[in-house]
């Protein structure tokens, strides 16, 4: 096996072990405390630091002014450490003094209103003026630092459209309209995509289209949708356009951090993920979300979807309480290692935190960081540096692949267009879907790619579609080209009902599936919050349901009760040398979870131990195997493996103890 790119690029973040990094803003804190932060940061194993951020104001404190005698400083005191760099451009939030001289770069919200200095992302994507003096911070700190040697990795802003994604200002206007000219050409192109005979909104001049600012009504979809693309790709130029200028002067790597995570869906990554030399994520534990560390799970393989199925780096994560969720809680003893590890199992070579030390001040005073505000004389303190001590075990595991033969396609613009504005059910949520059909896959004891539609299949035995709402053509011609040669395929309700454009695939749903599913549903039938149906079988069920005809599929389950009762929920259809299922209602865990692990028997899918609480994927390398085991529960357990624990180093045959709440990482014989 070839040692690719980006496992070489991640093999030089770090000399010993797994990548372990971390954010240090060392502007917020006096010149004493640096040298005591390069002891510790020793001390604790950290060997990547990401620094000039936020560093904006710091080196350009006024217009023409230009001071980067701190920031010199502390990339001398972290080099003679032996600490490598991942040297931020600095453009993450423009100074005051720029907002001040050019209100007219400040962002305006969906109503109309103007947004102000004073967090952070205070301006538009779209603004030239911004555009012009970020290049020109840009281009300073690359002459300045583009062949230090140092610098390891080149991190342009930061979570590029995590506040800002979507502007509705004039300026955002004029980028929007020539942004939809050079895909759609000519208006009456734009007018039959749109569908503008609905309601007299045909235009008549690109002149006369605005952002879909808030209406009286309901807006128009493929209007909106559009404009999310849009959004998406303007982010994407801000950082092609930096990009080009690092480029010309560093041959270090480039990322930017991007952000798969549960609440933030406002990038389309996989348009994305080709600029990228390293893919790099964010990602927090959501307590807002009723299982977060399953959340984890999914973010951390559809990351590694975007790499291609190459290793990649967990550019922020947090030790401990975040600051921005209603409710932060502290992790519990040993949730830190068993979240990292949920994070290298599914194909991370490096840990990085937000942030070094925790601030005394500003809005995330009270976010957790590896330096607590109790200090070193502290369980948290001591807690990282075990965690530096246990990637340091792990450096087999460099560069090694997890590998997957079922597949679940994702797509953010099906996201954009399932929760638009006029659909069939408020309690239809695209990523519940997601995350539903990926529990029910990983409680099924199987490892699941993330992918995009239209990407190859050949490699899967299995693929499940959740709620795929927006597909196009193409993409549904490779699925079904899929089952023809031989592939199992899973697809839920509410998938391949509109066309790229959301228009609506007449003669009855799912539209583009129909043939391949072989039903036909001629009508939705939601449910309300608290209704439940059941099935032959016994399996309940909520949120949806389905008035189906079958034309050439075997009925598997039907409804016994509720607004579909006696038609269709579960069907099989074969296809060519493969099979194709669906199934029509939101199943509870228990019945997914048992319907997936049957298809994938049929399918020939490999499959691990199954279990709810019990998390266990293989990454492979050239000449070893790795079994990563986490025990979410408080029950011991045990995982079939034959070889050497990583961090005990003791052998194990037959089976590996996985007490509660232990991690254990098994290096295979094979």
């Amino acid at each position: 096996m070839a040692e690719s790119r980006t496992t070489h690029l991640l093999t030089t973040l770090s000399d010993d072990g797994l990548a372990f990094g971390c954010d240090y803003n060392p502007e917020q804190w006096d010149r004493d405390v640096w040298r005591e932060d390069v002891r510790l940061m020793r001390e604790a194993g950290v060997g990547l630091v990401a620094i000039n951020i936020f560093g904006w104001s710091s080196i350009n404190p006024a217009s023409g002014v230009w001071d980067f005698s701190a920031l010199d400083e502390v990339i001398e005191l972290l080099h003679g450490a032996g600490i490598r760099l991942n040297l931020g451009t600095g453009t993450a939030s423009p100074p005051p003094w720029l907002s001040t001289a050019h209100p007219e770069i400040l962002p305006v919200a969906e109503d109309g209103t103007t947004r102000y200095p004073g967090g952070r992302q205070a301006f538009c994507p779209s603004s030239p003026v911004f555009r012009d003096y970020a290049r020109e911070l840009v281009t300073r700190v690359a002459d300045r630092y583009g062949d230090h040697p140092a610098v390891a990795l080149w991190h342009v802003s930061n979570e590029l459209g995590c506040h800002n994604a979507l502007c509705y200002c004039d300026e955002s206007g004029r980028a929007f309209r020539t942004w939809l000219q050079d895909r759609y050409e000519t208006i009456d192109a734009l007018n039959a995509a749109w569908g503008t005979t609905f309601w007299s909104q045909r235009y008549g001049a690109w002149a006369e289209i605005l952002p879909p600012r808030q209406t009286l009504s309901l807006r128009n979809p493929s209007h909106v949708l559009d404009f999310h693309r849009f959004s998406s790709d303007e982010q994407l130029g801000l950082y092609r356009a930096e990009a080009r200028i690092i480029r010309e002067r560093s041959a270090a790597p480039l990322t930017t951090n991007f952000m798969v995570t549960a609440h933030i869906r406002n990038l389309d990554y996989w348009s994305w993920a080709g600029d990228m030399d390293l893919i790099a994520n964010d990602h927090y534990l959501d307590n807002r979300l009723d299982e977060p560390r399953r959340e984890l799970s999914f973010a951390a393989d559809l990351t590694r979807g975007l790499a291609q199925g190459d290793p990649w780096l967990l550019m922020e994560t947090s030790t401990g309480a975040v600051n921005w969720q209603p409710y932060n809680l502290a992790k519990q003893p040993g949730q830190l290692l068993r979240n990292v590890a949920s994070h290298i199992a599914r194909g991370a070579d490096g840990i990085c935190f937000f942030q070094w030390r925790a601030s005394a001040q500003g809005s995330e005073k009270f976010h957790s960081a590896l330096v607590p505000h109790a200090g070193t004389d502290s369980a948290a303190w001591r807690e990282v540096v075990e965690l530096g001590e246990f990637l340091r075990l792990l450096d087999p595991l460099r560069g090694t692949r997890v590998r997957a033969d079922t597949a679940l396609l994702f797509s953010w613009e099906s996201w954009w267009a399932i929760e638009g504005e006029g659909r069939p059910s408020e309690g239809l949520g695209y990523l519940d879907e997601v995350h539903s059909a990926h529990r029910a896959a990983s409680d099924a004891g199987l490892t699941c790619d993330i992918v995009a539609p239209g990407a190859d299949l050949s490699a899967y035995r299995f693929v499940i579609v959740p709620a795929l709402h927006l597909i196009d053509d193409r993409a549904a011609s490779v699925l079904s080209d899929f089952a023809a040669a031989g592939g199992t395929v899973l697809v839920t309700f509410s998938s391949g009902i509109v066309d790229a454009d959301d228009r609506v695939r007449l003669g009855g749903y799912p539209g583009a599936f129909r043939d391949l599913l072989g039903v036909r549903v001629e009508e939705f039938a939601p449910l309300l919050p608290a209704q439940q149906v059941t099935l032959g079988s016994g399996a309940q069920a909520r949120t949806w349901s389905e008035r189906m005809t079958v034309a050439d599929a075997e009925i598997i389950d039907h409804y016994v009760d509720g607004p579909a009762a006696g038609m269709p929920a579960l069907t099989r259809r074969a296809s060519g040398d493969g099979a194709a299922w669906y199934v029509s209602t939101h199943l509870d865990p228990e019945p997914y979870r048992d319907l997936v692990a049957r298809i994938a028997a049929e399918a020939g899918a490999v499959r691990g131990p199954g279990h709810e609480g019990l998390e266990v994927v293989r990454r492979d390398g050239e000449t070893h195997s790795y079994v990563i085991a986490i025990n979410h529960t408080s029950i011991d357990a045990a995982v079939p493996a034959n070889g050497r624990d990583l961090i005990t180093g003791q052998t194990v045959s037959g089976s590996a103890s996985l007490p509660a709440g232990a991690v254990r990482i098994i290096e295979e014989i094979r």
